[in-house]
C-alpha cells in the first residue's frame, strides 16, 4: 500500500509543478498585430487608425484618446477589424478637436492591453515667427536671410528675389532646408528684395520682403585673415532626419572651409555632403553620427585658420534592452518583473496592469525599473505591461502572472520573534504554523528596511528542518522589518505577522573626507561632509582633528562635537605645510583615522593674488570624479587660469593640469575603485600662485553581482553580428577564457528593437561558436545575445550587439499621392509612404507630363530624399491636363508608380497669392483637396464684388479717355526667344488671335536666365548660377539712343506691337546669333505673362524618351533645366503690346529671314512718321 500511496503523491506532485509550466507555455498571449501610428492629415480628411489584436477570444477591443474612451458616433467610429475610423478631421478648439494621442485597449478573460500611443496631428502652418531681415552688405562679401515658421509637416522652403524663385544651389547661392539663404561673393546686382516662401500641404505662405543692399568694396583690398561670421551651433536632431550644421566664414582672399569631429573619428562619407561653401548636411542621422564637429576656416595657402564646434545630439525613441517575462507564482510568493530601456532623452518607465497604471502600496514596490509583487494574491492575476517612454515616442512589453491556487494550505507561521545579535545580525524565531505543519516543505524569510520607501525586500529561503534564522548582512544602527511564510507542494501559505528590529551601533567604518582652504596667510579652514549612515554605523558623537607641520613631529588635537562639519585653525605659520588628518566616533568608539591630508598656508605677501576658489568633488561613477568650483565672492584679484592636482593617497603628487580662467568644472577619469584621492586646486595670475583648496575624496566600488556559493561562468565575448541578407544575419562570438572539461552549449536570444510581445523572442540552440539566425523581417533592427551553458550553470547574457537586415526593394508605390494647383502655374505634389510594413525609401521618383507630351512619350523627372513627401511642380502651361505619378525606391531597387493623377490647369484659374486670411475678415476659407473650398454664399459674394471691381474701372477709364492726356512710355526691355521653339507654334500662336493682346512686357533674357525685372542692374542668373559675359560666344550688347541714326530697313520692318522707349533713354538688348536653319518663334516676345507672382522651376526636370521609362543617371538629373521666370505686375503694366495681325506676320517673316536683327523703335506714331 505504501508504494501505491507513493506513486500517487509523486503524480500529484509532478501534476502541481507540471499545470502552472504548462499554463504559461500554453497561454495563448493577447498581443497586438497592428497598432496605431503617427499620422498627420488635412482638415475634413478620412483617418484610419489601425488596431488589430490576437489572442483567445473573445476579445473586446476599446479606444482611448488623451487617456479617455472615445466616444463614437457617425462621423468616428470603429471598424470591423478594431480600427478606429475617422470620416471627416475637425480642428475646433478645446475638446471637440480630433487631434490628440491615441491608444486602443484590447481584453480577454487573461486581462487587458494597451497600445502604443499614436498622434493625430492636423496639417497647419502657422504664421513665420523669425522673418527675414534687410542687411546692408560689402561688395565681394557674404549676405544671410534666414526665417523661421511652424508647421506640420514641416514645409518646403523656397527663397525669391525680386519675387522671381532662386535656384535651390549654385556656385554662390546656397539654401538650406533650415530656412536659410547664403550668397556667397556679393556682386552689385545682388541687391534687390528677399523673401522666402514656406508650403506644405495645409497652405503656402511667403514672408515679408527683406532688402539686399550692397556698398562698393574699398579699392584696392587688403588682406584678411579668416573670421567665422557664423557658426555652427549645438543642435538634437531625432534618428533617422536630416542635421545642417551652418559655417560661414570671411576673409581676403576667401577662406576654405572643412569639417572634422572632435574626437578625431572620420566623418561618414555616404551620408555627409558639404552644401554651398562650408555648410555640412548629415543625412539619416544616425547614433554614430553624434559628437563635436569642428568647422575650420583656413587662407589657402597659408596656415592662418580659425575653428569653431557644435556638438550634434542624436534623439533616438525608446527601445527596450531587458523586458519582463511572464510568471507563475503561488498564493502568497513574491513575483519581480525586470524592464530596462535605452534612449535618448533617457526613457522613463511605466508599469501598467490590464492597461491601468501601477501605483506602489504596501505589497506592491516600484524601483530602479523593476515591479516587486510581494505576498500575491487572486487579483494580482493580470497582464502586466512595461511602458518606457521620452519625447520621441513610447515602447511596450507584456508579461502575465498567474496565480497558482490551492485551498489545502497550512496556517501562517506563528510568534515571530527578532532578537539583535550585533550591529550586523538579528535572530528570528518562530513557530510552525497551527494546520497543516506536517506537509510544510520550506519556509522563506523575507526583510527589508523599515525606514524610506521603495525600499528592496530580501528573501531567504530555508528548510523545514528548523524555525531560527539569523540575518548577518544588515546594516548597522537601522530598522529592519521580518515576516516568515510556509511553503508546501500545494502553494504557500499567508504571511505571518510583522515584527520590527534594529541593529546596534558601531565604530565609524571610514573617517570623513577633509576640505581646506586659507583665507589669510595664518589660518586653515577645515570643513568635511557628515557620514552616510552606511559608513557611520550609528550616531556620530564627536571628532578628533590632529595637525601638525611637515618638518615637527609634535601634534596637536582638538576635540569637536558631533554635530560640526568646520572648523578654523588660527595663528598658524606663513608659508608652512601642514598635515591634517580627523576620525569620527559613536557610542561604541573611534573609528579609523584618516590619512594625513597636506596644505601649505600662503605667503605673507600674497595680499594680491586670487584666494582659495570654493571646491566641490563628486563621483561619477566608480573610476571618475567630477570637480565643480568658483571663486570667492570676496576675491578681487584678477585670474589667468587654474592649476589642479590630484593623486592617490600615500603616493607622490602628479604634475598639475592647466586650465583656463573660464573654466569651473573638470572630469578626472582613469582612477581605481575604492580608491582616496587628494585634489587640489588653486588660482593664479601675472603675480603668482593664489590660495590653494585642498580635499579629499574616495572613488566608490563597481556594482557587481552577489556572492554566489557556486559563481556562474562567464558570458561569451566578442560577439560579432554581420547582415547576410534581408532575411538572415550570421553571429559569431568567442568562448570564454576558463578551462573545463564538459561540453558547452549556447543559446542565442533574438528579437526586434522595441519589441512589444515577450512571446515572440526566439531563442536559438547550438554548441558551436557561429549561427546563421534566418526568417527575419527586411529592415529590421534586431538586437541579440548569447549565453553560456556548463554543468547545470548559466552565464549571465552577454552584451547585447544590434544588427539591421537589409530592405527589400519597395512591392507597393506610395499612398495617397494628392496633386494641388496652388498657382495659375505651380502644382504642389504630396503623398505619403508606401502601405508596406518595415519599407525603407531612400528617395522618390515623381514623373509628370501634360497629356499631349505623355502621348508622346515625354515624362518630366524630380527626385526628392526619402525623408521628403512634398514637391512643387511649376511652370505648368494653362489650358493642360498634367498626369502625375509617384514611386519610392531604396538601395535595392525600385518600387512600382502609383496610379496616374491627373491635374487640370485651367487658363482663367486666378492666381492665389496667399492662403493667409487677411486681419479683417472674421471667416477663414475651408479646404477642399487639400486647399480651398468655397461654398454657394462665398461664390456669390465673391461674383458680386467681381462686378462692382470691372464698373468702377470702365467708369475711371472713360474719366481719362475723356481727358485725352498723352500718355507716357517708359523703358521697356526687349527678348528674344529660345531657338528651340519652332516656327509652327509661332503661326500656331497668330492663328489664335493672341499678337492682339494689349500691355505685354517683354523680358530681355532667354528662358534659362533670370534678370531684374526693373532694369535696375546687368546680373543675370540661370539655374546654373551667375552668366558671365564672355567673348568667346557670339553674343554683342548694342547701344541705341534716340537721337541716333538707324538702319532704315531694319526701321521699316519693325512693327509698332514690339516695344516702344522714352526719348533719351539709354537702351540695351541683347543678341545672340544663333543658326539660320533654326527657326524662331514669337510666342514669348508677343506673349503676355499672366502671373503675377511667379517662379522657375529650381528643382530640375528631365524629359525622357517614352511614356512611362525615365533614366536613374546622375547626370542626367543633376542637369536638369529652368523653366522661364515670368514677369510681375509692375512690368507688365508699363508696356504696350498693341498692332494689326497684318504686322505681325511681317514681323514674323522677317525674323525668320534675318534673326541677326532686330531693332526697338519710339512708338507706333514714330514709325508711321518716318515711313511717310
Amino acid at each position: 500500500m505504501a508504494p501505491v500511496r507513493r506513486n500517487l503523491c509523486q503524480r500529484l506532485l509532478w501534476v502541481s509543478v507540471f499545470l502552472p509550466i504548462s499554463g504559461v507555455l500554453s497561454f495563448s498571449e493577447l498581443f497586438f498585430v497592428k497598432e496605431p501610428h503617427d499620422v498627420t492629415a488635412i482638415r475634413k480628411e478620412a483617418v484610419i487608425l489601425d488596431c488589430q489584436a490576437r489572442g483567445e477570444a473573445p476579445i473586446d477591443v476599446r479606444w482611448l484618446k488623451n487617456g479617455v474612451r472615445v466616444v463614437e458616433n457617425e462621423r468616428v467610429y470603429r471598424l470591423s477589424n478594431s480600427s478606429l475610423f475617422i470620416s471627416e478631421v475637425e480642428s475646433r478648439r478645446g475638446d471637440k478637436s480630433d487631434e490628440g494621442f491615441y491608444q486602443c485597449l484590447a481584453q480577454n478573460k487573461y486581462g487587458a492591453i494597451l497600445s502604443q500611443r499614436a498622434r493625430l496631428t492636423i496639417a497647419s502652418i502657422a504664421s513665420f515667427s523669425l522673418q527675414p531681415t534687410s542687411i546692408v552688405v560689402t561688395e565681394g562679401s557674404v549676405a544671410r536671410f534666414s526665417c523661421k515658421i511652424i508647421a506640420h509637416p514641416p514645409p518646403i522652403i523656397t527663397w525669391e528675389f525680386n519675387r522671381v524663385t532662386l535656384p535651390l544651389a549654385t556656385e554662390r547661392i546656397a539654401v538650406l532646408s533650415s530656412g536659410v539663404l547664403q550668397i556667397y561673393g556679393v556682386q552689385q546686382a545682388d541687391a534687390g528684395s528677399y523673401r522666402c516662401i514656406a508650403t506644405n500641404i495645409a497652405s503656402r505662405r511667403r514672408s515679408t520682403e527683406a532688402t539686399l543692399t550692397v556698398t562698393p568694396a574699398p579699392s584696392p583690398k587688403l588682406p584678411q585673415r579668416p573670421r567665422i561670421i557664423l557658426a555652427p551651433q549645438n543642435i538634437s536632431v531625432s534618428l533617422h532626419q536630416s542635421a545642417i550644421l551652418e559655417c560661414m566664414a570671411t576673409g581676403n582672399p576667401r577662406p576654405i572651409i572643412s569639417w572634422s569631429r572632435a574626437d578625431s573619428k572620420s566623418i561618414d562619407v555616404y551620408n555627409t555632403k558639404v552644401l554651398g561653401n562650408g555648410n555640412l548636411i548629415i543625412s539619416d542621422v544616425k547614433p554614430q553620427h553624434g559628437g563635436v564637429y569642428m568647422c575650420r576656416a583656413t587662407t589657402p595657402g597659408t596656415r592662418n585658420y580659425t575653428v569653431a564646434s557644435a556638438n550634434v545630439t542624436v534623439l533616438a525613441p525608446p527601445s527596450l534592452v531587458e523586458w519582463p517575462e511572464s510568471l507563475t507564482r503561488p498564493r502568497a510568493g513574491t513575483a519581480r518583473f525586470v524592464c530596462q530601456a535605452n534612449g535618448v532623452p533617457t526613457p522613463q518607465i511605466t508599469w501598467l496592469k490590464n492597461g491601468e497604471k501601477v501605483h506602489s502600496n504596501g505589497r506592491i514596490k516600484m524601483y530602479n525599473s523593476k515591479l516587486v509583487i510581494n505576498q500575491i494574491i487572486p487579483e494580482d492575476d493580470a497582464i502586466y505591461q512595461c511602458q518606457a517612454e521620452n519625447d520621441l515616442g513610447s515602447v511596450l512589453s507584456m508579461a502575465r502572472l498567474i496565480v497558482v491556487m490551492s485551498e489545502d494550505r497550512p496556517s501562517a507561521p506563528r510568534d515571530i520573534r527578532a532578537d539583535t545579535v550585533s550591529s550586523s545580525a538579528i535572530l528570528l524565531a518562530w513557530e510552525r504554523p497551527m494546520f497543516n505543519s506536517d506537509k510544510v516543505i520550506a519556509y522563506s524569510v523575507h526583510y527589508m528596511k523599515a525606514e524610506g520607501l521603495n525600499n528592496e525586500e530580501y528573501q531567504v529561503v530555508i528548510g523545514n528542518d528548523t524555525t531560527r534564522y539569523i540575518i548577518d548582512d544588515l546594516e548597522p544602527a537601522c530598522n529592519y522589518t521580518f515576516y516568515v511564510v510556509a511553503y508546501m507542494p500545494m502553494g504557500a501559505s499567508r504571511m505571518s505577522d510583522h515584527v520590527f528590529q534594529h541593529t546596534l551601533e558601531d565604530v565609524p567604518l571610514r573617517a570623513p573626507e577633509l576640505s581646506l582652504t586659507s583665507r589669510s596667510p595664518t589660518d586653515i579652514q577645515v570643513s568635511w561632509q557628515p557620514l552616510p549612515n552606511k559608513l557611520s554605523r550609528g550616531r556620530v558623537s564627536s571628532y578628533r582633528l590632529s595637525y601638525r607641520t611637515s618638518s615637527e613631529s609634535t601634534i596637536s588635537q582638538i576635540e569637536l562635537p558631533g554635530e560640526k562639519t568646520q572648523h578654523l585653525l588660527e595663528n598658524l605659520h606663513p608659508d608652512t605645510i601642514y598635515l591634517l588628518r580627523i576620525v569620527a566616533a559613536t557610542s561604541v568608539g573611534w573609528g579609523e583615522q584618516s590619512a594625513w591630508t597636506s596644505h601649505c598656508t600662503p605667503k605673507a605677501s600674497s595680499a594680491r593674488v586670487p584666494l582659495a576658489p570654493e571646491l566641490h568633488l563628486e563621483p561619477l561613477n566608480c573610476t571618475t570624479i567630477v570637480a565643480r568650483w568658483h571663486l570667492a565672492p570676496r576675491s578681487s584679484a584678477k585670474v589667468q587660469g587654474f592649476k589642479l592636482f590630484y593623486h592617490e593617497e600615500s603616493q607622490p603628487e602628479s604634475t598639475p593640469v592647466q586650465l583656463r580662467a573660464t573654466d569651473n568644472t573638470h572630469t578626472i577619469g582613469g582612477l581605481d575603485p575604492r580608491k582616496k584621492y587628494h585634489v587640489k586646486l588653486l588660482a593664479y595670475n601675472a603675480i603668482g600662485d593664489g590660495y590653494q583648496a585642498d580635499q579629499t575624496i574616495s572613488t566608490p566600488g563597481c556594482v557587481s553581482v552577489r556572492d554566489r556559493l557556486v559563481p556562474p561562468p562567464p558570458p561569451p565575448h566578442n560577439v560579432y553580428a554581420e547582415t547576410n541578407s534581408s532575411t538572415a544575419v550570421f553571429l559569431h562570438w568567442g568562448r570564454p577564457a576558463f578551462t573545463s572539461s564538459h561540453a558547452i552549449n549556447y543559446t542565442v536570444r533574438c528579437n526586434p528593437i522595441g519589441l512589444q510581445n515577450a512571446s515572440l523572442v526566439l531563442y536559438l540552440q547550438t554548441n558551436q561558436q557561429s549561427i546563421l539566425v534566418q526568417d527575419l523581417e527586411p529592415n529590421t533592427k534586431y538586437e541579440f545575445a548569447i549565453r553560456l551553458h556548463l554543468d547545470q550553470l548559466s552565464s549571465p547574457w552577454s552584451p547585447v550587439v544590434y544588427q539591421s537586415t537589409f530592405p527589400i526593394a519597395p512591392q507597393k508605390p506610395p499612398s495617397n499621392v494628392k496633386v494641388t494647383l496652388i498657382e495659375e502655374d505651380t502644382a504642389l505634389v504630396s503623398w505619403k509612404l508606401p502601405d508596406e510594413p518595415n519599407v525603407a525609401v531612400t528617395h522618390y521618383t515623381i514623373l509628370y507630363a501634360s497629356r499631349n507630351a505623355w502621348m508622346a512619350g515625354e515624362w518630366q523627372v524630380l527626385q526628392r530624399e526619402g525623408t521628403i513627401t512634398m514637391a512643387l511642380l511649376e511652370n505648368l502651361k494653362p489650358s493642360q491636363v498634367y498626369l502625375v505619378k509617384v514611386s519610392a525606391s531604396n538601395t535595392m531597387g525600385d518600387g512600382p508608380f502609383s496610379p496616374t493623377v491627373e491635374l487640370t490647369v485651367r487658363a482663367d484659374l486666378p492666381p492665389i497669392h496667399d492662403l493667409q486670411p487677411s486681419h479683417g475678415s472674421t471667416h477663414s476659407t475651408a479646404y477642399s483637396n487639400g486647399f480651398y473650398h468655397l461654398d454657394q454664399a462665398s461664390m456669390t459674394g465673391i461674383s458680386v464684388g467681381v462686378c462692382i471691381a470691372l464698373i468702377c474701372i470702365i467708369i475711371c477709364a472713360f474719366i481719362i479717355i475723356c481727358r485725352g492726356k498723352n500718355r507716357k512710355f517708359s523703358a521697356v526691355k526687349t527678348y528674344r526667344s529660345r531657338p528651340s521653339t519652332t516656327a509652327a507654334a509661332a503661326g500656331h500662336l497668330h492663328s489664335e488671335g493672341q499678337a492682339e493682346n494689349a500691355d505685354v512686357t517683354v523680358p530681355m533674357m532667354r528662358l534659362t536666365h533670370f534678370m531684374d525685372p526693373k532694369g535696375g542692374t546687368n546680373l543675370i542668373i540661370n539655374s546654373q548660377g551667375p552668366v558671365q559675359p564672355s567673348t568667346q560666344k557670339k553674343k554683342t550688347w548694342l547701344f541705341f539712343s534716340s537721337d541716333g541714326k538707324q538702319d532704315s530697313s531694319t526701321t521699316q520692318n519693325m512693327s509698332c506691337s514690339t516695344a516702344s522707349y522714352k526719348p533719351s533713354t539709354t537702351m540695351l538688348t541683347y543678341e545672340d546669333e544663333i543658326s539660320p536653319s533654326q527657326p524662331t518663334t514669337l510666342q514669348a516676345l508677343l506673349g503676355c505673362s499672366g502671373d503675377m507672382e511667379g517662379s522657375s522651376n529650381s528643382e530640375g526636370s528631365n524629359a525622357t524618351g517614352d511614356s512611362g521609362r525615365y533614366s536613374h543617371d546622375e547626370t542626367e538629373l543633376t542637369n536638369l533645366s529652368s523653366g522661364p521666370s515670368s514677369q510681375t505686375a509692375e512690368d507688365s503694366s508699363d508696356s504696350d503690346c498693341s498692332g494689326p495681325a497684318e504686322e505681325l506676320k511681317e514681323l514674323s517673316e522677317k525674323s525668320q529671314s534675318d534673326p541677326k536683327k532686330a531693332t526697338i523703335d519710339t512708338s507706333c506714331a514714330n514709325q508711321k512718321a518716318q515711313s511717310s
